[in-house]
């Protein structure tokens, strides 16, 4: 899109019969539908206002899984409606680079056609890795694009890999009462995000009930009439009715043709770019098939400007290099800038400023009581480094944080929060309130 309103002539050669790609029809879209219906359905049933045998059909996964049909088809026709409107024109089949200006596009009949570009971006994305001794055909073994196929609500499930995706399922199986095993091959959860957050994810995950293993490696699966056994390195066997293995993705680099114009995938099938997303003369790469941050909203941006390098040689303005990472496991997390312990390890002299939402107006209103936001900030300047949050509509509010963090020298500063009016009641206004909790340990 961006290249087209810059007056371009430009295709998209697209390999699945409906575009949008695998966050629209696998993951990002579907798996969040999902979580909200079963959002909705937990409310009502801790709400009481509906009797739990109302609700048992409505509750299945089937059922559940299939609300997101409606949403899917509105991405679908949304995003159809942009490339009509800027008149770009989607070939459908497998691309392969024949050189650093020829695609080759095969169609399922088995046709081929020549297309002559100045230049190509590679937006092909990723898959779950999948490992040669687990046979996927299985219908006890799943991975996170399979696993949202399920026809029945499963009584246990074994999460092997407790990553974003691992962690964001584990929650949502449990609230449909599922029991969760959720084994984790590192030391803690989610070891990139701030040491109080991950405290508090996993101190509520194992409050409704999660099991979570750590430091634990696979040795094999053995699947049997009534489920799956795990077996674990360390000796451990975990029985379940299904396995969702969730340890990685793959960048879906293979089979097009990137030995023709010089490009070598790593080990998982990533592609590398430089600080412009070039990864050949002539050619770009964006999104999961350049490996972190793996994220829908990141690709959005590389998308974009990888198009204005592409056909400029600049770019106006350079990336913004935080990006906020948005975890939607319950309650959701969505953290941005520096953890406690980076800035501990680089003797910056920061302060916190906290607010629980137990004590917010807004939470106390909407029974999400649960959660806090931290923002960590210069002793000296009040300059913010970073914004950590863990509770209802954490990857929503965290963009006000994001724009005030964002500004150049003075203008990023604590005060803003305090000298601002914020809608009351909010779960906005817990900005305010972690700004004066936060100046008022100053001294």
């Amino acid at each position: 899109m961006q290249a087209a309103k810059m007056g371009y002539s430009v295709a998209t050669i697209e390999k699945q019969q409906l575009i949008g790609g695998n966050c629209t029809h696998k993951g990002t879209i579907p798996s969040k539908a999902l979580r909200y219906a079963i959002f909705q359905t937990t409310s009502l049933l801790d709400g009481r206002f509906v009797d739990s045998e109302t609700l048992a059909s409505a509750r299945s996964f089937a059922n559940l899984r299939r609300s997101a049909g409606t949403v899917i088809d509105k991405q679908v026709k949304m995003r159809q409606s942009f490339y009509d409107r800027n008149e770009v024109y989607v070939y459908h089949g497998h691309a392969k680079l024949a050189g650093p200006n020829m695609v080759e596009v095969y169609d399922e009949l088995g046709g081929k056609r020549e297309v002559q570009a100045k230049s190509i971006i590679i937006a092909t994305g990723s898959r779950p890795f999948r490992p040669t001794n687990i046979d996927f055909s299985h219908p006890f073994l799943h991975d996170s694009d399979t696993i949202l196929d399920l026809k029945e609500t499963p009584r246990s499930i074994s999460i092997f890999g407790a990553g974003v995706v691992g962690c964001e399922y584990a929650s949502m199986f449990k609230n449909l009462g599922v029991k969760v095993n959720l084994i984790n091959t590192r030391e803690q959860l989610l070891e990139f995000l701030d040491d109080e957050i991950i405290d508090a994810l996993s101190y509520h995950l194992r409050e409704k009930g999660v099991v979570i293993r750590h430091r634990e490696a696979f040795e094999r699966v053995e699947t049997v009439s009534d489920g799956v056994v795990l077996h674990l390195v360390s000796g451990k066997q975990i029985k379940s009715d299904v396995l969702l293995w969730a340890a990685g993705r793959a960048g879906n680099s293979e089979n097009l043709g990137l030995e023709s114009v010089g490009i070598t995938p790593n080990s998982r099938g990533q592609i590398d770019v430089d600080e412009h997303f070039r990864a050949a003369e002539n050619i770009y790469a964006v999104g999961d098939v350049i490996g972190r941050p793996s994220l829908a909203s990141a690709a959005y941006v590389q998308g974009r400007y990888a198009a204005q390098h592409m056909l400029k040689g600049e770019c106006e303005q350079s990336l913004v290099e935080d990006i906020p990472t948005g975890i939607y496991t319950s309650p959701e997390i969505s953290s941005l800038g520096k953890t406690e312990r980076e800035l501990t390890d680089l003797g910056v002299p920061y302060e916190v400023g906290q607010s629980i939402f137990k004590s917010l107006a807004r939470a106390q209103i909407t029974g999400q009581t649960v959660g806090m936001l931290k923002i960590l900030f210069h002793r000296e300047t009040l300059q913010l480094l970073g914004i950590h949050c863990f509770g209802a509509n954490a990857s929503e509010i965290i963009h006000i944080g994001q724009a005030i963090m964002s500004q150049p020298g003075e203008q990023n500063s604590l005060r803003y929060f305090v000298n601002s009016t914020f809608n009351y009641p909010t779960m906005a206004e817990a900005y305010r309130v972690a700004a004066l909790n936060g100046l008022n340990r100053l001294f």
